[in-house]
């Protein structure tokens, strides 16, 4: 995306503090956008603006908010822009510390829904009026979403089914929403401490190009659709995995 095309534009990249969300959310800034970077962890996105804002002098707002809480999100919208030329809903994780039984299942399927398709779901629907002709909705799933991946999997699949009807609702109105579903990406806190060397080199080896992704991957591939070019493509998958899945 040419920087013409991005400077002052209104950009929110939901879970924008780290990984995948943060990287996003420098791009959009250092092609001159006005970026509000939202998530849960209010220290976590002050950190992340300040030193983008001190180190870069780019222009990153923080503003904390339980994407999957309706009275968050409604009182977040207060200081969200009133005109929202690119939504990036990066936001999400896996449910991981449950227990066994219906119990347990409950609260990882719950859990799952609401990290990943609430947190997506809430802020668009709330912010529909905001959007305007040209603008875009690009969603971040997972390659979970297409080859299982249990509840994690399932709840990213929603998400696809989801962005299909709200491509055809917003397009009579000049607005294009994608989706972006990536593989593996080191350099997340999504893994943990389980992507060591040996998970890395085994992950990497699943792929055609040798390496798993690095949120820069992702973040190019929101870049595109958010710009000018891809302004004929909307309710598409794409997939950046480094063909660790082919496409269908």
């Amino acid at each position: 995306m040419s920087e013409n095309a991005s400077t002052g534009r209104n950009v929110v990249v939901t879970g924008g503090g780290t990984g995948i969300g943060r990287a996003v959310a420098t791009r959009f800034a250092e092609a001159g956008s006005h970026v509000t970077i939202v998530g849960r962890r209010r220290e976590v996105l002050q950190a992340t603006a300040e030193e983008l804002r001190t180190k870069y002098d780019l222009d990153v707002t923080p503003v904390a908010c339980d994407l999957a809480d309706p009275d968050d999100v409604e009182a977040a919208l207060t200081r969200l822009p009133r005109r929202i030329d690119v939504l990036v809903n990066n936001a999400g994780s896996r449910e991981l510390a449950v227990g066994a039984g219906p119990h347990g299942v409950l609260a990882r399927w719950r859990g799952d829904f609401e990290r990943n398709v609430l947190t997506a779901v809430l802020v668009t629907e709330s912010a529909r009026d905001r959007f305007p002709e040209g603008g875009r909705v690009i969603t971040v799933t997972s390659v979970a979403a297409l080859r299982g991946g249990g509840s994690y999997g399932a709840s990213k699949a929603a998400l696809h089914a989801w962005n299909h009807s709200l491509a055809a609702q917003l397009g009579p109105q000049g607005v294009t929403c994608n989706i972006v579903a990536p593989g593996t990406v080191a350099g997340t806190e999504f893994f943990g401490a389980r992507l060591n060397d040996a998970e890395l080199t085994r992950r990497a080896g699943r792929t055609l190009i040798g390496r798993v992704g690095r949120p820069a991957d992702v973040a190019a591939a929101v870049i595109f659709l958010a710009s000018p070019e891809a302004g004929f493509i909307t309710g598409e998958i794409l997939q950046c995995n480094g063909g660790e899945l082919l496409g269908r």
